[in-house]
């Protein structure tokens, strides 16, 4: 009997979720698999595959024999943005939760708990840090696509707080979230090669290749032009990674720079055409996985960069707490409400130090940020 099937999304810890047809049935299964195969990050596999018989719920604990002899064909795709759109459409929410954690946003009765097992010290600090992004995970995994994690406010930890970014990574994979690493990277083409295979790629050791952060996607600064910016590209070939390039950020001293006037255009408008061009060889069906950062609190420019960026799926930051509001989104979508995803940081996690959110109080500060979640998808979707 020839069963055909395609991959679903890669869970790293665990291994990738198969639906096979068989007849009118659908069969699940899971796998787990090794590198043999599957080399991290996300792949699309499409395969014929003979069988006899096929029992509902049949594991194949490996990539082994019974697979192996009857494999036909395999293809790896760049595929990243399409699973990111996938999971915005299962959960109706383009939004991604910032995982940016400052000491001051952790509940007193988290920190003290940290720091009674620790100490005063980078451990006990960072152990807070885990504590409160592990709650606010369990409580909004299931209602968003992704989250964006920013690696400035774990470093500040040393090497302690690169720990708790390496964790909240996996267990946001583990949770089934695409996780877009805020980290911003940029330099000479040899340095953004480091960068590129420590956040998105592998590192070979000896006759052995191992990933360091493992982020789905990954922020990228392109002041180097295209020599900083390629290294990034080839991985997100490679490894079927994501980039969302800076062009028009969200904060207030952006256009001291970004807004200048070169040849009659402002530099915005150069990057967001490079922008193009580099996503050119990286494109999943409408879409390219070289993405935009383009901030939610320039409403009239991000409607001239949705213009100029058609292939281009943006990232938004400044929703909430940097003053953007759901009205200055709507030109980052397109017309089917695909286009962007909006990340909100201190508006989730620290939902319940405000006044909105004040009956929940800090010891169900996980349920706020739930209910801060909801809240935003209700109102990005009210301009939709």
């Amino acid at each position: 009997m020839g069963i055909s099937f395609q991959g679903g999304v890669y869970d790293r810890s665990i291994g990738i979720e198969l639906g096979f047809a068989a007849g009118q049935e659908l069969i699940s299964h899971r796998f787990s698999l090794s590198g043999v195969f599957f080399v991290y990050g996300s792949v699309k596999i499409i395969a014929i595959l003979e069988y006899h018989s096929l029992k509902q719920g049949t594991l194949y604990d490996k990539m082994g024999k019974e697979f192996m002899q009857s494999e036909k064909l395999v293809t790896k795709e760049n595929i990243m943005i399409s699973q990111l759109i996938e999971k915005i459409k299962k959960t109706n929410a383009p939004i991604c939760v910032g995982l940016d954690p400052m000491l001051s946003y952790v509940p007193e009765h988290v920190v003290k708990k940290s720091l009674d097992a620790y100490g005063e010290t980078l451990e006990g600090a960072a152990d807070a840090i885990w504590q409160f992004n592990k709650e606010i995970i369990d409580h909004t995994f299931d209602l968003i696509p992704a989250v964006k994690p920013q690696i400035a406010m774990y470093e500040q930890f040393g090497i302690e707080g690169l720990t708790v970014y390496k964790r909240t990574v996996d267990y946001c994979h583990e949770k089934g979230l695409i996780v877009i690493g805020d980290a911003k990277r940029g330099d000479i083409g040899s340095t953004s090669a480091a960068y590129a295979a420590g956040h998105l790629g592998r590192v070979q050791v000896g006759s052995k290749s191992f990933s360091g952060f493992d982020v789905d996607m990954l922020t990228v600064n392109p002041y180097l032009g295209t020599d900083g910016v390629k290294p990034f590209v080839d991985v997100c070939r490679s490894e079927d990674k994501g980039l969302f390039v800076l062009v028009k950020t969200s904060n207030p001293s952006s256009g001291e720079f970004q807004d200048r006037l070169i040849d009659g255009k402002p530099l915005y408008e150069w990057v967001a055409a490079k922008v193009e061009e580099w996503g050119a060889g990286c494109m999943d069906g409408e879409y390219s996985n070289v993405g935009a950062v383009v901030g939610a609190t320039y409403p009239e420019m991000s409607e001239i960069l949705r213009k100029l960026m058609p292939h281009t799926y943006f990232l938004v930051p400044g929703y909430g707490a940097q003053g953007g509001t759901a009205a200055d989104l709507k030109h980052c979508f397109n017309q089917d409400g695909l286009g962007a995803v909006v990340n909100s940081s201190r508006g989730i996690i620290a939902a319940y130090k405000q006044e909105k959110y004040k009956n929940f109080g800090p010891e169900h500060f996980g349920e706020a940020s739930r209910q801060a979640v909801i809240d935003m998808v209700a109102d990005i979707s009210s301009v939709l």
